[in-house]
């Protein structure tokens, strides 16, 4: 075999082909696809991968797959895993871009056509290169939002058939600025937890309460209570976010009649397996015991969503240095805080050490953050984040 080749920096030989990779990206965007659903976005991403001579297994949690690359030398009997999600999620686009979603109801709206991407992008690099000792494992996984496409793969046997020492993903982030990453050990996103509710009580004319037993008054309670887990019932250096998003009763529109029942939906989102636990346990108690009181009764229906996504230290610690030499020591940031969003890369951490990163590509506040309607990605951050992934590869399996 040939001596691998080698750059200063995989970021700098990846903007030689930064163009075609931005074309991918924008086709993708304009061809969103839900979870499970996402069969031209595997095609692409299997033919692009075969066209560099990249090994390619599909058929994982249906349109999952899997690029195989070997490295210059495989002495080391190591492997690393790099995920990327492909899919959408169920959203009109209101943005204007030229490959505007083409699919109306679907948008790529957190940037997974960007992961998908920079992933092809470091394969590309790395197939090119092969400037490592064992074998880099690209993993394009389905159904990110709200599938469990994570959990599916790992349940197929992604890491059986596949056997990473330890698995990264990198996850774009509006309110870092381009140039800059974060990554920390421990819990970086929150476990996911919904939660249903039905409240009944006896219907009856407003102007008449005592002759009936209102649901709305019992719900205000109740979702006042809920609070209380987070101020009274949790550590005050722990997290815990009880949030009733959507409340529907059942008679709309007249003014004068106090409803049979209301339906409340909301999150419980937690890091800390007992905190969790202790959650579900005090929403139970406060749901029904909150509606007995006032003489109605209450049902729930308590969802387990994604677990935490928790970085191990050591690997943590790896991918923040690697990033260090990627952005410099000034632009990768350690002591960010978590965030409460979830992300079903918990699901192959629980399985294998690792780390969840996030990639600066600007936006914030006064842009448009994650799962907005006016929502697009950076593509001037492609090289940087599959220049990334890239040396995560050569970084772990070097050359001796």
């Amino acid at each position: 075999m040939n001596a691998p080749l080698k750059f200063d920096s995989p970021v700098e030989h990846i903007r030689t082909f930064h163009r075609e990779l931005t074309d991918v990206r924008r086709d993708i965007h304009a061809h969103p696809e839900l979870g499970f659903n996402e069969q031209r976005t595997s095609d692409l991403v299997a033919a692009k991968l075969q066209s560099w001579g990249i090994e390619v297994h599909r058929g994982i949690a249906k349109t999952g797959l899997v690029g195989v690359i070997k490295g210059h030398k495989s002495t080391s009997g190591r492997a690393i895993g790099l995920r990327a999600d492909m899919d959408c999620l169920p959203m009109h686009e209101n943005g204007n871009p030229p490959y505007k979603s083409l699919h109306p109801g679907c948008m790529h709206a957190c940037g997974h056509d960007g992961h998908t991407t920079m992933l092809l992008g470091a394969g590309r690099y790395l197939a090119e290169t092969r400037n490592f000792d064992g074998t880099a494992y690209l993993i394009f996984q389905p159904a990110e939002e709200g599938g469990g496409g994570g959990r599916v793969m790992v349940e197929e046997g992604l890491f059986d058939r596949f056997p990473a020492d330890e698995i990264y993903a990198l996850h774009n982030w509006p309110l870092l600025p381009p140039g800059k990453m974060g990554v920390r050990p421990g819990p970086i996103t929150a476990a996911t937890d919904e939660i249903q509710i039905g409240v009944r009580g006896k219907g009856g004319h407003g102007a008449l309460p005592h002759l009936a037993v209102d649901p709305v008054v019992i719900s205000a309670h109740i979702i006042t209570a809920l609070q209380t887990i987070a101020s009274r019932n949790v550590s005050p250096v722990d997290s815990v976010v009880v949030s009733v998003c959507s409340m529907e009763t059942s008679q709309l529109g007249a003014f004068n009649v106090i409803p049979d029942a209301v339906r409340l939906i909301g999150t419980v989102r937690t890091f800390r397996p007992e905190t969790r636990v202790l959650a579900e346990q005090r929403v139970r108690e406060i749901v029904t015991n909150v509606a007995a009181a006032f003489g109605g009764t209450a049902e729930i229906d308590y969802r387990r969503g994604y677990p935490a996504t928790v970085n191990t230290e050591r690997e943590a610690l790896f991918a923040a240095k690697v990033g260090e030499k990627i952005f410099g020591k000034d632009n990768v940031q350690t002591d960010g805080e978590p965030t409460m969003g979830g992300e079903d890369f918990s699901y192959m951490l629980q399985a294998r050490p690792g780390a969840y990163a996030w990639l600066g590509q600007g936006g914030g506040p006064l842009g448009c953050f994650l799962h907005n309607p006016g929502y697009d990605f950076n593509d001037d951050v492609i090289p940087l984040g599959a220049g990334y992934l890239a040396a995560l590869v050569e970084e772990s399996l070097p050359i001796k």
